[in-house]
């Protein structure tokens, strides 16, 4: 018999992905998704993809759907507790062991709300095998411990029907594979802000521009999550769940000034903005950034912030490493696509 996966975030940029990756590596597989709306292209795409309508408040629709799954893979809004209490409830529900593999990711070890390091080098590297009692008594007001939180809850009042992973990436960059969305976040937002500053234009970093962040291709990611999710096929061989259950998945890591020298000469000579040298921005700057987005803190996190990891757990159990380029090698074509020329 097919094994059963339920999936959620399937039109996001890394839940699409994350379904394309297991559609293409195994058709045989027998795959639920939930959708709101279902894309034009979806079901001519994704023919054998059997489709659950509903949203993230859908607590029965999704209850219902995950008990009949032996695998669930959460791609959905990694902070909404009302989806992830869904899951859980029906998982639970199953008279077998079953495997839920959660998104979060490494915000939930950003400094961006202690001042120390703003726009400087934090020399902290967060490991997912020897800091995850750190992690896990982190602050409840860290992104997305609440629901980090609730899987631990869960696991540690069920851990032998409920298997858990929790797959933390950090910045991800490069064209997502799914039937919708297949931009990430961080160059879209750099390059808009980039685009408002100094009249005509100009990249920009805070402090000496030293504050470093782990990277992913997205392409790679998706490597990660594959072996995962064929672990969990196989009743949890290879992989680790629980507690030791946690992977990062950076595979370089970049500075804010790095990243701004690189992208000004791109968009310079693009001809998108007039001066490629970076300009230095006061953190007063940095908070007027992105205010549309309303999201308090935000710019902070993503232009002033270190978050810093090292995918050891990946590393030890897979052999985790890059294929594809990196960060600096590929962002002219992220901004190209940012800005709508790819």
């Amino acid at each position: 018999m097919a094994p059963k996966i339920f999936l959620t975030g399937a039109t996001g940029y890394i839940g699409g992905s994350v379904l394309d990756a297991i559609v293409t590596s195994h058709p045989e597989y027998d795959i639920t998704v939930l959708l709101r709306s279902v894309p034009p292209s979806f079901s001519s795409r994704y023919p054998n993809v059997k489709i659950v309508k509903g949203h993230y408040d859908s607590f029965d629709i999704i209850a219902d759907a995950t008990s009949q799954a032996s695998v669930v893979v959460h791609n959905g809004n990694s902070d909404h507790e009302p989806s992830l209490n869904a899951i859980i409830t029906g998982l639970l529900r199953r008279s077998t062991p079953s495997f839920l593999i959660h998104l979060s990711g490494t915000g939930i070890v950003s400094d961006f709300r202690n001042s120390t390091y703003l726009g400087a080098l934090n020399p902290k590297v967060w490991s997912d095998i020897t800091d995850l009692d750190t992690i896990f008594s982190l602050p409840d007001n860290a992104l997305h411990r609440n629901t980090e939180k609730l899987i631990q809850a869960a696991v540690a009042q069920d851990g032998d029907r409920l298997k858990a992973a929790i797959m933390c990436p950090p910045d991800i960059y490069g064209e997502g594979r799914g039937p919708l969305r297949s931009k990430s976040v961080f160059v879209p937002w750099f390059v808009d802000e980039s685009k408002k500053q100094d009249g005509g234009g100009r990249t920009f970093y805070t402090g000496d521009g030293g504050n470093t962040r782990s990277w992913v291709h997205i392409d790679d990611l998706m490597m990660l999550y594959l072996k995962v999710v064929e672990a969990a096929v196989a009743g949890g061989t290879g992989a680790d769940w629980g507690k030791e259950g946690y992977y990062f998945a950076g595979t370089q890591e970049v500075s804010q000034r790095d990243i701004a020298i690189a992208a000004g000469k791109i968009l310079k000579k693009l001809g998108i903005i007039k001066n490629e040298e970076p300009f230095h921005a006061s953190l007063d700057q940095i908070d007027t950034m992105c205010a549309e987005r309303n999201y308090p803190g935000i710019a902070r996190y993503l232009f002033a912030s270190n978050s810093r990891t090292e995918a050891e757990r990946a590393k030890k159990l897979f052999g985790y490493k890059p294929k594809a380029p990196t960060l600096l090698e590929t962002l002219e074509d992220d901004i190209l696509s940012a800005v709508g020329e790819k």
